[in-house]
Protein backbone atom coordinates (compact mmCIF):
# COMPACT_ATOMS: atom_id res chain seq x y z
CA UNK A 1 0.00 0.00 0.00
CA UNK A 2 1.25 3.47 -0.84
CA UNK A 3 -0.15 6.99 -0.92
CA UNK A 4 -1.67 7.54 -4.35
CA UNK A 5 -2.80 3.93 -4.74
CA UNK A 6 -6.44 5.03 -4.94
CA UNK A 7 -5.85 7.33 -7.90
CA UNK A 8 -3.76 4.73 -9.72
CA UNK A 9 -6.54 2.16 -9.22
CA UNK A 10 -9.11 4.71 -10.39
CA UNK A 11 -7.25 5.38 -13.64
CA UNK A 12 -6.83 1.65 -14.29
CA UNK A 13 -10.53 1.04 -13.61
CA UNK A 14 -11.56 3.78 -16.06
CA UNK A 15 -9.27 2.35 -18.75
CA UNK A 16 -10.53 -1.20 -18.19
CA UNK A 17 -14.16 -0.06 -18.07
CA UNK A 18 -13.74 1.86 -21.31
CA UNK A 19 -12.30 -1.19 -23.01
CA UNK A 20 -15.14 -3.42 -21.81
CA UNK A 21 -17.71 -0.80 -22.76
CA UNK A 22 -16.40 -0.50 -26.30
CA UNK A 23 -16.38 -4.29 -26.69
CA UNK A 24 -19.45 -5.47 -24.82
CA UNK A 25 -21.12 -2.64 -22.88
CA UNK A 26 -24.41 -3.14 -24.70
CA UNK A 27 -24.90 -6.43 -22.84
CA UNK A 28 -25.56 -4.59 -19.53
CA UNK A 29 -29.22 -3.67 -19.22
CA UNK A 30 -30.39 -0.45 -17.59
CA UNK A 31 -31.80 -2.49 -14.71
CA UNK A 32 -28.44 -4.15 -14.08
CA UNK A 33 -26.60 -0.82 -14.09
CA UNK A 34 -29.14 0.61 -11.65
CA UNK A 35 -28.76 -2.36 -9.31
CA UNK A 36 -24.98 -2.08 -9.36
CA UNK A 37 -25.20 1.62 -8.51
CA UNK A 38 -27.56 0.89 -5.60
CA UNK A 39 -25.26 -1.82 -4.20
CA UNK A 40 -22.29 0.54 -4.40
CA UNK A 41 -24.41 3.17 -2.67
CA UNK A 42 -25.16 0.84 0.22
CA UNK A 43 -21.48 -0.02 0.49
CA UNK A 44 -20.65 3.70 0.54
CA UNK A 45 -22.97 4.00 3.57
CA UNK A 46 -20.91 1.32 5.31
CA UNK A 47 -17.73 3.14 4.32
CA UNK A 48 -19.11 6.38 5.75
CA UNK A 49 -19.97 4.71 9.05
CA UNK A 50 -16.46 3.30 9.27
CA UNK A 51 -14.95 6.75 8.60
CA UNK A 52 -17.10 8.28 11.36
CA UNK A 53 -16.07 5.60 13.85
CA UNK A 54 -12.39 6.09 13.01
CA UNK A 55 -12.67 9.87 13.14
CA UNK A 56 -14.18 9.95 16.63
CA UNK A 57 -10.81 8.95 18.03
CA UNK A 58 -9.06 9.26 21.37
CA UNK A 59 -6.91 12.07 19.96
CA UNK A 60 -10.04 13.97 18.95
CA UNK A 61 -11.52 13.38 22.41
CA UNK A 62 -8.35 14.46 24.20
CA UNK A 63 -8.26 17.73 22.28
CA UNK A 64 -11.87 18.88 22.73
CA UNK A 65 -13.52 16.45 25.14
CA UNK A 66 -15.57 13.39 24.25
CA UNK A 67 -18.90 15.23 24.46
CA UNK A 68 -17.78 17.95 22.05
CA UNK A 69 -16.71 15.70 19.19
CA UNK A 70 -20.16 15.15 17.70
CA UNK A 71 -21.09 18.78 18.29
CA UNK A 72 -18.07 19.89 16.26
CA UNK A 73 -18.97 17.54 13.42
CA UNK A 74 -22.58 18.70 13.55
CA UNK A 75 -21.55 22.36 13.67
CA UNK A 76 -19.22 21.94 10.70
CA UNK A 77 -21.97 20.25 8.68
CA UNK A 78 -24.64 22.80 9.59
CA UNK A 79 -22.49 25.87 8.97
CA UNK A 80 -20.91 24.28 5.92
CA UNK A 81 -24.32 23.30 4.57
CA UNK A 82 -25.64 26.83 5.05
CA UNK A 83 -22.60 28.29 3.26
CA UNK A 84 -22.76 25.71 0.50
CA UNK A 85 -26.46 26.26 0.02
CA UNK A 86 -26.01 30.04 -0.06
CA UNK A 87 -23.24 29.65 -2.62
CA UNK A 88 -25.40 27.08 -4.47
CA UNK A 89 -22.42 24.76 -4.92
CA UNK A 90 -24.54 21.79 -5.97
CA UNK A 91 -26.58 23.86 -8.44
CA UNK A 92 -23.45 25.46 -9.90
CA UNK A 93 -21.83 22.07 -10.43
CA UNK A 94 -24.95 20.78 -12.18
CA UNK A 95 -25.17 23.94 -14.30
CA UNK A 96 -21.51 23.60 -15.29
CA UNK A 97 -22.07 20.01 -16.36
CA UNK A 98 -25.08 21.00 -18.46
CA UNK A 99 -23.28 23.91 -20.14
CA UNK A 100 -20.29 21.78 -21.09
CA UNK A 101 -22.55 18.97 -22.23
CA UNK A 102 -24.48 21.32 -24.54
CA UNK A 103 -21.33 22.99 -25.80
CA UNK A 104 -19.55 19.81 -26.81
CA UNK A 105 -22.49 17.66 -27.88
CA UNK A 106 -22.68 19.16 -31.39
CA UNK A 107 -21.42 17.32 -34.44
CA UNK A 108 -21.39 13.72 -35.57
CA UNK A 109 -18.48 11.39 -34.76
CA UNK A 110 -16.14 14.09 -33.40
CA UNK A 111 -18.92 15.45 -31.20
CA UNK A 112 -19.61 11.95 -29.91
CA UNK A 113 -15.94 11.47 -28.99
CA UNK A 114 -15.65 14.84 -27.22
CA UNK A 115 -19.00 14.41 -25.48
CA UNK A 116 -17.86 11.07 -24.07
CA UNK A 117 -14.59 12.57 -22.83
CA UNK A 118 -16.22 15.65 -21.27
CA UNK A 119 -19.18 13.82 -19.72
CA UNK A 120 -17.01 11.09 -18.20
CA UNK A 121 -14.50 13.65 -16.87
CA UNK A 122 -17.19 15.63 -15.13
CA UNK A 123 -18.83 12.57 -13.62
CA UNK A 124 -15.52 11.13 -12.40
CA UNK A 125 -14.04 14.40 -11.06
CA UNK A 126 -17.02 16.37 -9.74
CA UNK A 127 -18.25 14.73 -6.60
CA UNK A 128 -17.57 14.45 -2.89
CA UNK A 129 -16.04 10.98 -3.15
CA UNK A 130 -13.25 12.21 -5.42
CA UNK A 131 -12.39 14.94 -2.92
CA UNK A 132 -12.89 12.92 0.25
CA UNK A 133 -11.15 9.85 -1.08
CA UNK A 134 -8.13 11.74 -2.37
CA UNK A 135 -7.69 13.72 0.85
CA UNK A 136 -8.10 10.55 2.91
CA UNK A 137 -5.49 8.75 0.81
CA UNK A 138 -3.06 11.65 1.17
CA UNK A 139 -3.67 11.92 4.91
CA UNK A 140 -2.62 8.28 5.27
CA UNK A 141 -6.11 7.13 6.32
CA UNK A 142 -6.27 4.55 3.54
CA UNK A 143 -7.38 4.36 -0.06
CA UNK A 144 -10.62 2.45 0.57
CA UNK A 145 -12.85 5.36 -0.49
CA UNK A 146 -11.05 5.79 -3.81
CA UNK A 147 -11.05 2.03 -4.35
CA UNK A 148 -14.85 2.05 -4.02
CA UNK A 149 -14.95 5.02 -6.39
CA UNK A 150 -12.75 3.05 -8.79
CA UNK A 151 -15.33 0.25 -8.94
CA UNK A 152 -18.12 2.78 -9.47
CA UNK A 153 -16.19 4.63 -12.17
CA UNK A 154 -15.26 1.36 -13.87
CA UNK A 155 -18.92 0.40 -14.31
CA UNK A 156 -19.79 3.97 -15.31
CA UNK A 157 -17.02 3.87 -17.92
CA UNK A 158 -18.56 0.70 -19.35
CA UNK A 159 -21.89 2.45 -19.69
CA UNK A 160 -20.40 5.64 -21.16
CA UNK A 161 -18.10 3.81 -23.59
CA UNK A 162 -20.96 1.67 -24.85
CA UNK A 163 -22.68 4.93 -25.87
CA UNK A 164 -19.83 7.34 -26.68
CA UNK A 165 -16.95 5.06 -27.60
CA UNK A 166 -13.25 5.30 -26.84
CA UNK A 167 -13.38 9.04 -26.07
CA UNK A 168 -14.27 8.10 -22.49
CA UNK A 169 -10.66 6.94 -22.04
CA UNK A 170 -9.47 10.57 -22.26
CA UNK A 171 -11.14 11.24 -18.89
CA UNK A 172 -8.44 9.17 -17.17
CA UNK A 173 -5.94 12.02 -17.68
CA UNK A 174 -7.80 14.78 -15.75
CA UNK A 175 -8.79 12.22 -13.10
CA UNK A 176 -5.11 11.40 -12.53
CA UNK A 177 -4.15 15.09 -12.32
CA UNK A 178 -7.12 16.21 -10.21
CA UNK A 179 -7.08 13.42 -7.66
CA UNK A 180 -3.29 13.33 -7.63
CA UNK A 181 -3.15 17.01 -6.65
CA UNK A 182 -5.80 16.50 -3.96
CA UNK A 183 -3.82 13.53 -2.62
CA UNK A 184 -0.70 15.69 -2.43
CA UNK A 185 -2.75 18.34 -0.63
CA UNK A 186 -3.93 15.73 1.87
CA UNK A 187 -0.35 14.58 2.37
CA UNK A 188 0.68 18.17 3.13
CA UNK A 189 -2.21 18.64 5.54
CA UNK A 190 -1.32 15.41 7.29
CA UNK A 191 2.11 16.80 8.04
CA UNK A 192 0.68 20.16 9.09
CA UNK A 193 -2.59 19.51 10.94
CA UNK A 194 -2.68 17.93 14.42
CA UNK A 195 -4.21 14.45 14.68
CA UNK A 196 -7.41 15.78 16.28
CA UNK A 197 -8.09 18.09 13.35
CA UNK A 198 -7.37 15.34 10.82
CA UNK A 199 -9.77 13.02 12.66
CA UNK A 200 -12.46 15.72 12.76
CA UNK A 201 -12.10 16.11 9.01
CA UNK A 202 -12.39 12.34 8.59
CA UNK A 203 -15.51 12.05 10.76
CA UNK A 204 -17.18 14.97 8.97
CA UNK A 205 -16.29 13.43 5.63
CA UNK A 206 -17.81 10.16 6.82
CA UNK A 207 -21.18 11.84 7.36
CA UNK A 208 -20.98 13.31 3.85
CA UNK A 209 -20.22 9.82 2.57
CA UNK A 210 -23.39 8.59 4.28
CA UNK A 211 -25.34 11.22 2.36
CA UNK A 212 -23.67 10.19 -0.89
CA UNK A 213 -24.44 6.55 -0.19
CA UNK A 214 -28.11 7.30 0.47
CA UNK A 215 -28.19 9.24 -2.78
CA UNK A 216 -26.59 6.48 -4.85
CA UNK A 217 -28.86 3.86 -3.30
CA UNK A 218 -31.91 5.93 -4.20
CA UNK A 219 -32.92 6.40 -0.55
CA UNK A 220 -32.74 10.20 -0.45
CA UNK A 221 -31.51 12.87 -2.86
CA UNK A 222 -29.21 14.77 -0.51
CA UNK A 223 -27.32 17.75 -2.07
CA UNK A 224 -23.96 16.53 -0.79
CA UNK A 225 -22.09 19.10 -2.88
CA UNK A 226 -23.45 21.84 -0.63
CA UNK A 227 -21.86 20.11 2.38
CA UNK A 228 -18.30 20.26 1.06
CA UNK A 229 -17.38 23.49 2.97
CA UNK A 230 -17.77 21.43 6.16
CA UNK A 231 -14.46 19.73 5.35
CA UNK A 232 -12.68 23.06 5.75
CA UNK A 233 -14.67 24.10 8.81
CA UNK A 234 -14.21 20.92 10.88
CA UNK A 235 -10.46 21.41 11.57
CA UNK A 236 -11.06 25.12 12.17
CA UNK A 237 -13.72 24.40 14.79
CA UNK A 238 -11.41 21.97 16.58
CA UNK A 239 -8.71 24.64 16.72
CA UNK A 240 -11.23 27.19 18.02
CA UNK A 241 -12.50 24.86 20.77
CA UNK A 242 -8.93 24.03 21.83
CA UNK A 243 -8.21 27.73 22.27
CA UNK A 244 -11.40 28.30 24.27
CA UNK A 245 -11.16 25.22 26.50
Amino acid sequence: MFIGLGTVANVVAIAAGTGLGVLAGHRFTARTRTLITQVLGLFTVVLGGSAIASGLSDAFSAAVGSSARLLIVLGALLIGGILGSALRIEDRLDAGVNRLHQRFSRGEEDGRFVEGAVTATLVFCIGPLAILGSLSDGLGLGAEQLLVKSVMDGFAAIAFASSFGVGVLVSAIPVALYQGLLTLLGFGLGNFLPAAQVDALGATGGVILLGLGFRLAGIAKIPVGDLLPALVLAPMLVAAVEVLV
